[in-house]
């Protein structure tokens, strides 16, 4: 087996370094009002190209199997916000309140959408369904998950961050530019599609400045000195304990609801997702004034646990679908 399986991919590395990098050298003074300027500029874009990327046919083509739907909104706006909730006499005392603010915030996340689609493909699973419920999620969150954020964040008895004017900036650097995109799709659609490598390059290089611009300010306000070892254990234990009461929900839920494999499948990787390339930009609106580096750190390390355990999983589901039409075919062939 390859040395190269088990080593992070190159965005991991690109969020580590950028860690460090806001760690040794923060950005502060006027060099930090120009890396929010360019924040700002990098997630309208980003969402404007993600509108014009949206395929709508795709979406009508997958929105016939409603069942499959609704199962997955419920997992991604429901089921993690009250994990987050109920689990809080297990899970609060490994983190600080601020880390625990930053999960009850992963909680209330949509699903991601390329990695949900990428990992039902390899899995077998039902692709279309995929598509549209991964995008619906990410497109109901922009509306969602403000207002999660002010119930779950309420009763967790922190001040709720959102406020009108957070909304109104959530419309205007997120929803707006989305829009556009989407009205600008009929000439520019095809093109996006052709250059799929730019909309990557957005997607990570705005994640990155955010990530950049946070940790540079809660640097500055003495986040390592606050955060020690143990603490960061905790916080693994959290995500991994939140991942896999989600993998496990949404599996057997979805089997006790009679869905198929393959809608299994997709319940499964669209349900159990959150996403960094959202829940980034939106921190850093809904919580404009709080330490942002300990909101977003819950969604960096949950970002990546996901990744991997989703992988081995796609590999797990798509092995046994080959084993089974192995069979299949065994027990159709002739007798000598």
């Amino acid at each position: 087996m390859p040395l190269r399986r088990f080593l992070p991919d190159g965005f991991t590395c690109a969020l580590i370094a950028t860690v460090l990098l806001a760690s040794l050298l923060p950005c502060k003074g006027v060099a930090a009002q120009i890396f929010e300027i360019a924040t700002d500029v990098a997630i309208g874009l980003l969402f404007f190209l993600h509108g014009a990327k949206l395929s709508r046919d795709a979406v009508v083509a997958g929105m016939t199997n409603w069942r499959l739907h609704v199962t997955v909104l419920a997992s991604t706006f429901a089921l993690f916000p009250l994990l987050g909730l109920l689990l809080k006499p297990v899970l609060a005392p490994l983190v600080t309140p601020d880390l625990y603010l930053g999960v009850l915030f992963l909680c209330t996340l949509p699903s991601t959408v390329q990695s949900s689609i990428a990992f039902t493909s390899i899995a077998r699973g039902n692709v279309p369904a995929a598509i549209c419920s991964a995008s619906a999620s990410s497109l109901l969150g922009i509306f969602i998950t403000p207002l999660l954020v002010g119930l779950v964040i309420s009763s967790h008895g922190a001040g709720a961050p959102m406020s009108w004017d957070s909304v109104g900036k959530i419309v205007l650097q997120l929803l707006l530019p989305f829009v556009a995109g989407q009205i600008a799709q009929r000439w520019i659609g095809s093109w996006v599609g052709r250059h799929m490598p730019l909309l990557s390059m957005v997607d990570r290089g705005s994640i990155l400045l955010v990530v950049y611009t946070a940790f540079s300010a809660a640097v500055l306000q003495g986040l390592w000195k606050q955060m020690p070892l143990p603490v960061l254990g905790g916080l693994l234990v959290v995500n991994v304990v939140l991942l896999a009461a989600a993998l496990i929900v949404t599996r057997y839920g979805s089997r006790a609801l009679g869905f198929s494999r393959e809608d299994e499948i997709t319940i499964v990787f669209c349900g159990s997702k959150k996403s960094l390339a959202s829940g980034v930009p939106m921190a850093k609106v809904l919580f404009a004034g709080h330490p942002l580096g300990t909101i977003v750190l819950p969604i960096m390390l949950f970002h990546q646990i996901q990744l991997m355990t989703c992988a081995v999983l796609a590999r797990k589901y798509a092995q046994r679908v080959e084993r089974k039409a192995g069979q299949a075919v065994r027990v159709s062939e002739p007798s000598r």
